[in-house]
């Protein structure tokens, strides 16, 4: 039975904030008073006002309980019932245009319930406007419903007094039966979701990410929507518990339930036509059109969701984009893209640069008794056309999974590595390398690409894009060690191809597991190494001074032993420095998500010269030496530019397959058509580009010879 209540229609627009829940000594205006910044000085109506206002069909319970600035223009407000405390700004006989649409600033035909309004807005046309806080500005037309509840939230995961804690809005990522579940709040960045996500045997620590979430807010009743400058919202059905940013665009939505939408002059977020988003979070620069539905979830800045997408129970990172298809329970780093109708995720961590193509169904418990299975996906994960894919997976850094539906769990240790089902002879096939051999351009571009779309103005996690970075070459240090254990030194060095894994460690199965390219893998992983090493110390000398080669060898760092590095939301950092974070958090030493933020910052900082220390003991380990010398940097250096020149030209071979291969041809009559539909191989700019810098590297090199005397 529905609860509907009468009561008196003077009690309509006060008492906003309950008697039990109101301080001592204050009124139900007090938080509003806080939250209203405008600097606006408001006065009561004067008697001509009253009889303009009246006259233009206006109504209200008590005219003294209007409040106006002194440019306020009666004839500008006309067919509105007021109700409560409602303060108006300026009001000038101008109109706003926005996308073609000419609006006359004012407020007509609405119902406007406890409100207060900056300047020059255009209210027209709403049905129910109540306790918001609306900017300069802004333009609302054509809304049915749009109020603010005395225990509004804003889509934060935090209880009002009085509430009890089953209310509670927790995002349930990473798993489905929400053993990994976080609380959601406004500035989480991807590495709070992950750290809170993981470490579930340390209840200390996830007591410290609840207490650090909470002291972020209070608990008090009556905070008021508000609305930013410039903002417009037109013909949307229901929104309810939403603080808006400035400059934001909302249109055509059904329906806005506890969010808050974060947005900026230079980074406008949009809503569009048919969007329900409920219990949400969404970062600047965010877009979000036609019919996306999205239930208790995180969207991180200039992320989007687009044609029907369906979020929920997940943390979507920066710079990603989700079209189509459907994400449950997953944990989502920056830069992932999923365009296409029939993809599915579910119960993943996507540790970003990821690409998940059409009929990807990741995620599946029909083999286990609970919903408790996961995936953990590296840097630069690609299932390719209609993959699927059962929990529990893992999979090393750049994995592309050919077509196919795996029987059941994988284990893939080997970094860029392309994995095959051979249905043919039951057996799982593992090429580690193949990017290198086989698409050099698309894992060069992918690189160049993401820097180049990182939008983000809050940059205090620095996203590492390279795959050659602490993460990978880890994995590569580890495929050797695994190539080496299961063929031998001597085989690999004798050009073997294929190499058999036992059963039960690459793949939860009694087949066989085979190793394609296996001395090819092992000896391009091993010159990988040496051009990490190169690279990262040709970057460090040109930040330094030194006239000799052992005035630059002795700047470089001296610790020898490799370390181990976890991606935290995008941003590599070394499990030392991870675990004295959580040993301050715990201890009490680091006491907000700030401070935290704090660490991210200075883990950037660090962050080049940690990765050279790293890089060069991925070298003396490789290598078995303890320093650099004249001697062994010469030979260092030559290999480093043998291996960039091979990269530039795998760069631009991969890519000029597209330009001879007959089937790519047979949909062009003629080479004019393929250049003006695809463009000109010889003017491709990326390519060009690095062309340019391998000429550039090749210059700094033979200066660094002459100059070191080597």
């Amino acid at each position: 039975m529905n609860q509907i209540t009468k009561q008196p229609i003077a009690g309509i627009g006060y008492e906003f904030i309950p008697k039990q829940f109101l301080p001592k000594g204050k009124d139900e205006y007090y938080l509003r008073n806080k939250q209203n910044r405008s600097g606006i000085n408001y006065r009561k109506l004067s008697a001509l006002e009253i009889e303009v206002l009246v006259r233009n069909r206006n109504a209200s319970d008590n005219w003294n309980n209007i409040l106006v600035s002194d440019a306020f223009n009666p004839e500008l407000v006309k067919n509105c019932k007021f109700f409560g405390l409602v303060r108006i700004g300026k009001l000038e006989p101008y109109y706003l245009e926005f996308h073609s649409i000419k609006l006359q600033v004012g407020l007509y035909n609405s119902t406007i319930i406890s409100c207060d309004f900056g300047e020059n807005v255009v209210i027209d046309n709403v049905h129910y406007l109540s306790h918001y806080i609306i900017g300069n500005e802004v333009i609302i037309t054509n809304v049915h419903e749009m109020g603010t509840t005395n225990y509004a939230k804003f889509g934060n995961g935090i209880l009002k007094e009085g509430e009890d804690e089953k209310i509670r809005i927790w995002l349930e990522v990473c798993n489905e039966n929400a053993g990994r579940k976080i609380i959601p709040f406004n500035g989480m960045l991807p590495g709070d979701a992950w750290l809170w996500s993981r470490n579930r045997d340390n209840d200390q620590l996830q007591q410290k990410f609840k207490e650090f979430t909470e002291s972020k807010f209070d608990k008090l009743r009556g905070y008021y929507g508000k609305v930013g400058d410039r903002t417009v919202i037109k013909s949307c059905d229901i929104i309810k518990d939403v603080w808006i940013g400035s400059d934001a665009y909302l249109k055509g939505a059904n329906k806005l339930k506890n969010l808050t939408i974060n947005s900026a002059p230079e980074a406008s977020s949009q809503i569009g036509e048919g969007c329900e988003l409920v219990n949400g979070i969404i970062g600047e620069g965010c877009r979000i059109f036609y019919g996306v539905k999205a239930v208790r979830f995180y969207m991180a800045s200039h992320s989007q969701l687009k044609y029907g997408a369906r979020l929920i129970n997940s943390y979507l990172g920066n710079n990603a984009t989700i079209s189509c298809c459907e994400v449950l329970n997953s944990l989502i780093f920056p830069a992932h893209e999923q365009h296409h109708n029939n993809s599915f995720l579910c119960a993943a961590t996507v540790m970003g640069q990821s690409n998940i193509a059409a009929g990807a169904t990741l995620g599946s418990n029909h083999n286990s008794r609970s919903a408790d299975g996961e995936m953990i996906a590296g840097r630069g994960f690609w299932p390719g056309l209609c993959v699927s894919i059962k929990h529990n997976s893992r999979f090393a850094s750049y994995t592309l999974l050919a077509k196919g539906d795996y029987p059941a769990e994988l284990s893939i240790p080997f970094p860029f590595a392309l994995v095959s089902n051979d249905t043919a002879n039951d057996q799982l096939v593992v090429m580690p390398g193949y990017w290198f051999m086989y698409n050099m351009y698309a894992l060069a571009r992918n690189a160049w690409k993401y820097i180049d779309r990182d939008k983000r103005i809050d940059k205090t996690q620095t996203l590492e894009y390279d795959f050659l970075a602490p993460d990978s070459m880890n994995e590569v240090m580890q495929t050797l060690q695994l190539l080496e254990q299961y063929a031998g030194k001597k085989a690999l060095d004798e050009n073997i191809d294929t190499l058999e894994i036992p059963a039960g460690i690459v793949e939860n199965s009694k087949r066989k597991v085979v190793v394609l390219k296996a001395s090819k893998s092992y000896q391009l992983f091993k010159e990988l190494i040496t051009y990490y090493a190169v690279e990262q110390t040709l970057q460090f000398a040109s930040t330094v001074k030194y006239k000799t080669a052992d005035e630059l060898f002795a700047q470089l760092p001296k610790k020898q032993k490799r370390s181990e590095w976890v991606n935290v939301g995008g941003q590599l950092i070394p499990v030392t420095e991870l675990n004295s974070l959580k040993q301050k958090i715990v201890s009490g030493k680091i006491k907000s998500w700030d401070a935290v933020h704090a660490f991210y910052a200075t883990q950037a900082q660090h962050y080049p010269q940690q990765k050279l220390q790293h890089a060069l003991s991925c070298l003396f380990e490789l290598t078995g030496t303890a320093k650099l010398t004249k001697e062994n940097f010469v030979a260092y250096l030559q290999s480093y530019l043998a291996t960039k020149t091979w990269m530039v030209e795998g760069i631009a071979s991969s890519r000029a397959k597209d330009y001879t291969s007959p089937f790519r041809k047979m949909m062009y009559e003629t080479e004019a058509e393929l250049e003006a539909v695809t463009g000109k191989l010889k003017e491709n700019s990326f390519i060009l580009e690095q062309q340019e810098e391998l000429k550039q590297t090749k210059a700094a090199v033979q200066k660094m010879v002459k100059q070191l005397k080597l």
